[in-house]
């Protein structure tokens, strides 16, 4: 079994690093605005999931995806370079679209937060009897 300090510390090596590589590195220029948001390196450190977020349109995050992958080869070829491991992880990613619910919940929040305050300003109505 792998030890769980090494395979952590692995997994954000590879985030750091992979997020160099896309922000300096990679000129396709399919790449829109990503931002890796975390690595998940399998127990046999043999492969390991990128998890990217992607701002934009749905087409923008497509095409992004699409750059991304037909990039692996040159982002795990550097990442060998710079990671002192024996092996390199072969490394897929993969679309994180939780910032996208976390700014929708927000905004939903806020709306509600809003309506609730206009409703306690309002002036209440008298009863009739």
């Amino acid at each position: 079994m792998a030890i769980p300090y090494r395979k952590e510390k692995l997994s954000s090596q590879i985030a750091k690093e992979i997020s160099q590589i896309l922000l300096y590195e990679l000129k396709d220029p399919r790449r829109g605005f990503v931002t890796v948001t975390r690595a998940v390196v399998a127990d046999d450190f043999r492969s390991a999931k990128v998890f990217v977020s992607v701002m934009g349109t749905e087409k923008d995050k497509k095409l992004t995806m699409a750059g991304l992958r037909s990039a692996v080869g040159f982002v795990q070829a550097l990442l060998g370079k710079r990671l002192r491991v024996r092996h390199a992880p072969e490394v897929t990613f993969v679309r994180d679209d939780s910032v996208d619910r976390t700014l929708k919940l927000s905004k939903l929040i806020d709306d509600l937060a809003k309506e609730r305050k206009a409703r306690e300003a309002a002036p209440a109505k008298p009863e009739e009897e």
